[in-house]
Formats: structure tokens, C-alpha cells, sequence
């Protein structure tokens, strides 16, 4: 059980990847990204969750290296992740794809690289690229985004490297116990996006209960749920005491009895897009 912001969790291949991350999705390139990404770092936050799409790596290549400097660590101290976008699904296409985003970062290496969407027909090819550039240890480690099992399996008959990570659509409202039970058993660590669905889940009274029992926020009952299911986890936030908030979630412990009350909270019910049914 992670015990510390800095807690890391062992991919299969060795590499060790933050249990908790900022993410940093829909929000745009500029001042308040720079900042948040900074402001994180210096908070001691130690991983990075970007993509190609979000058009922001620029701009958090820029907050990255403020918060280096303030922080006084190095880039070995920090685990980023960016993805590969559905345009991009290719073999050569994904190998351009990653050196544009390492360019738009301003980094030489990613610590994570992943297949943002399982795109029919085209996955195969982006994860022999992503192999590739494993291989050559140009990346610490790869892995899939919105991947669900049958997706999962199709990949397995033909990969050489397993994906290390399956980044997916993870909150109380969507416990995807048949993905999460899967990636276990096959050992690939298991990540939530969007784990406080959107702020949706911010007025809830069952975790409203269970938040005033602990004397913590509702965010911070989400993902110390998340951290005890063995969940490597990355809200979003742009405010200093919201990502402040997010990571104090390491002194105290969720009951079992409170544990299962939040996952009873599960309707299958998501806030994006399914990977079955998206307009790729």
C-alpha cells in the first residue's frame, strides 16, 4: 500500500512508476498549464500524464523543466507519459509520432508511451512501433490506452512485449472489474483516467458520508479508493490547493466496509467515449 506521494509501483519490466500523477487533459496551452505542472512538481509530485492530442507537450515541457529547477531534481526523478493519437496508428507514423512529441516536450526519452485508442486495424502496427522503441531503450516503458480485454487479446496474439500499462476510463461509477481482474492477471499495471468522472461525482452522499467519517474532501476519498485497489492513478487540476488536496491521501485508510460501499456505487456508466463505439 503506497504510503507517500513518491510511492512507486514496479512495472513488469522493473521500472517503477508513481502510484499518483497529474494529469492533464483539456487543459490548454499557456500560463495556467505551465504553472500547474510546476506548481505539482514542487509539491512533489513525480509523474506526468500528457498527449498528443491534448496539444499542450509544449507547454508542459515548459512546466517540467521550471519544476526541475524549483524542485532541484533531475529528469530522472520525473516518470512522463504521452500517447500516440489515432491519426498516427502506423508503424512509421507512430516512430515520427514519438519523436515529435519528445521535440514538442523538450525531452530525450519518455518513461511511458502509449496507444491512446485501439483503433481497428491499425493497433497492431502502432504497438510493433512501440516495441520497437522499446527495444532500442529509447522508452522506459509502453503500454495501451482504452484497451478492453478483447482488444487486450487481439494485441497478445502477435506482440513480442507485453504492454505494461492499460491506461483506461476508471471511477466509482465504472469499476471495470473484468478489465481490472485481466490486467492483473496478466501484469499489466492497471491506471484510471478521469478518476473523479469529470467532477461529477463531488456532490455524491454516499461519499459525501464516508468523506465527513475520514474529515477528508470527496476527491481525496476517490483516490484513496482508487490507490487500495492497486490503481496508479491521475487527476486533473490547474489550482495549487487542489493538487495540494489531490495527493495528501496518504494518511489514512478507507475501511473494507467503506471500500465496498464505494464500489456498490458502480452503473458500468461512463463519462468518454466508449472504445467500442468511437467515431475514430
Amino acid at each position: 500500500m503506497p504510503k507517500h506521494l513518491q510511492d512507486t509501483t514496479t512495472l513488469y519490466n522493473g521500472v517503477k512508476m508513481p502510484w499518483l500523477g497529474l494529469g492533464v487533459f483539456k487543459v490548454e496551452e499557456g500560463q495556467e498549464l505551465e504553472q500547474a505542472v510546476k506548481t505539482a512538481i514542487k509539491h512533489g509530485y513525480r509523474s506526468i500524464d500528457t498527449a498528443a492530442i491534448y496539444n499542450n507537450e509544449e507547454g508542459v515541457g515548459r512546466g517540467i523543466r521550471a519544476g526541475l529547477q524549483e524542485a532541484g531534481i533531475t529528469r530522472e526523478d520525473l516518470f512522463v507519459t504521452s500517447k500516440v493519437w489515432n491519426a498516427d496508428l502506423g508503424y512509421e507514423s507512430t516512430l515520427a509520432a514519438y519523436e515529435t512529441s519528445l521535440k514538442k516536450l523538450g525531452l530525450e526519452y519518455l518513461d511511458l508511451y502509449l496507444i491512446h485508442w485501439p483503433v481497428e486495424g491499425k493497433f497492431k502496427q502502432a504497438w510493433r512501433a512501440l516495441e520497437t522503441l522499446y527495444k532500442k531503450g529509447l522508452v522506459k516503458a509502453i503500454g495501451v490506452s482504452n484497451f478492453h480485454v478483447h482488444h487486450l487479446e487481439e494485441l497478445l496474439k502477435d506482440a513480442e512485449i507485453k504492454p505494461m500499462v492499460n491506461q483506461v476510463e476508471f471511477h466509482p461509477r465504472l469499476s471495470q472489474d473484468e478489465l481490472r481482474a485481466y490486467c492483473k492477471e496478466q501484469g499489466i499495471q492497471f491506471e484510471a483516467w478521469s478518476p473523479l468522472m469529470q467532477g461529477q461525482l463531488l456532490d455524491n452522499p454516499v461519499l459525501k458520508g464516508i468523506a465527513e467519517k475520514y474529515g477528508k474532501s470527496i476527491a481525496q476519498v476517490i483516490i484513496r479508493w482508487d490507490l487500495q485497489n492497486g490503481v496508479v492513478t491521475i487527476p486533473k487540476s490547474t489550482k495549487e490547493h487542489r493538487i495540494v488536496e489531490n495527493a495528501s491521501v496518504f494518511d489514512f485508510e478507507l475501511s473494507k466496509e467503506d471500500m465496498e460501499m464505494i464500489h456498490a456505487l458502480n452503473q458500468n456508466h461512463r463519462v468518454g467515449p466508449d472504445p467500442d463505439n468511437f467515431d475514430f
